[in-house]
C-alpha cells in the first residue's frame, strides 16, 4: 500500500504551526494594546499644501474646475493654523460660458474664466455685508458702475457716477444684476496695472441662472459665507485653476 501520504502531511502541519502561533500572538497583542498598535494611516495633503503659491498669507479660496472646458466646478475656502491648512467650507461653482483660460494671456470677451492666483481688493453688492464681514464693502447704487471700456482713463474700475470717457455699452451697470451682485468680491485679475484688452470686472458673485461671462459663481449662502469669513490681516487670495493640465491649480 502507499505510504507517500503520511510524509506530506507531517511536514505540512509542522510548517503552519509557528504562522498559526504568530497570528496568536499578534491578535493578542492587539488586544492589549488597542487601536494604536494598527499601523498609521497617511492622510491626503490640503490642496494649498500641494499648490506652488497661495499668496502668502493665512486665508486662500480655491476654485476648481476638472478642464478648461468646463462650466462648473467646486470653490472651497482654506485657513492656516499652527503652519497647517485646514477647510472651512466648501460649494459648487460656476465659471465662464467659455471655459477657463490662462489669465496672463486671456482676451476680453471671451467670456472665459482667467486662472492663476489673485488678492481680493474689497467686496460689494446691493444687499447688506453680511454680519461679521471686516473686508471693506461698498454699497451699490443707481449711479454705480464697472468700467470696462478700453479706452477709459477707468478701465476695470468702479465708478459712480459714469465717466465721460467710459462708454455705457461697454460697461456694466452692477444695479441692473441684483441677483449676481447681491454680494461679490472684487479680484486682482488684470486690476493693479489693467492691461488693455485683458479683460476687466472678474468677481467672485452670487449665481445667476447659468455660467458666467468669465467671473466664477456661488450659491448666495456661500457667498454670504465666504464674506463673513474673510479676514484682510490674513491676506486672503482666491486661486482659479484646474484639476489637470498646463492650468492646474497646483501650479498657481
Amino acid at each position: 500500500m502507499p505510504l507517500t501520504a503520511v510524509p506530506r502531511t507531517a511536514p505540512a502541519r509542522r510548517r503552519t504551526a509557528p504562522a498559526a502561533l504568530a497570528a496568536l500572538l499578534l491578535g493578542c497583542a492587539a488586544l492589549l494594546l488597542g487601536p494604536a498598535a494598527a499601523p498609521a494611516r497617511s492622510e491626503p495633503l490640503p490642496l494649498p499644501s500641494l499648490m506652488a503659491d497661495t499668496g502668502g498669507g493665512d486665508q486662500l479660496i480655491t476654485a476648481r474646475a476638472l478642464t478648461t472646458g468646463s462650466t462648473t466646478g467646486t470653490v472651497s475656502w482654506w485657513q492656516r493654523h499652527n503652519g497647517r491648512w485646514h477647510q472651512r467650507g466648501s460649494a459648487p461653482a460656476r465659471f465662464g460660458s467659455g471655459g477657463l483660460t490662462e489669465g496672463r494671456t486671456r482676451q476680453q470677451g471671451t467670456s472665459t474664466t482667467p486662472t492663476g492666483l489673485y488678492d481680493l481688493p474689497y467686496a460689494f453688492g446691493l444687499d447688506p455685508a453680511p454680519p461679521g464681514t471686516t473686508i471693506p464693502y461698498r454699497r451699490v447704487g443707481p449711479d454705480s458702475w464697472w468700467c470696462e471700456d478700453n479706452a477709459s482713463a477707468s478701465y476695470n474700475r468702479w465708478v459712480a457716477p459714469l465717466p465721460p470717457d467710459c462708454a455705457a455699452g461697454e460697461s456694466e451697470r452692477l444695479a441692473d444684476y441684483p441677483t449676481q451682485y447681491g454680494r461679490a468680491l472684487v479680484t486682482g485679475f488684470n486690476y493693479h496695472r489693467p492691461v488693455r484688452h485683458r479683460g476687466a470686472g472678474i468677481f467672485l458673485h452670487v449665481n445667476g441662472k447659468g455660467a458666467t461671462a468669465g467671473c466664477v459663481s456661488v450659491p448666495a449662502g456661500a457667498m454670504a459665507r465666504i464674506l463673513a469669513w474673510v479676514r484682510p490681516s490674513l491676506a486672503p487670495h482666491l486661486a482659479i485653476g484646474t484639476v489637470f493640465g498646463p492650468t492646474a491649480i497646483v501650479r498657481y
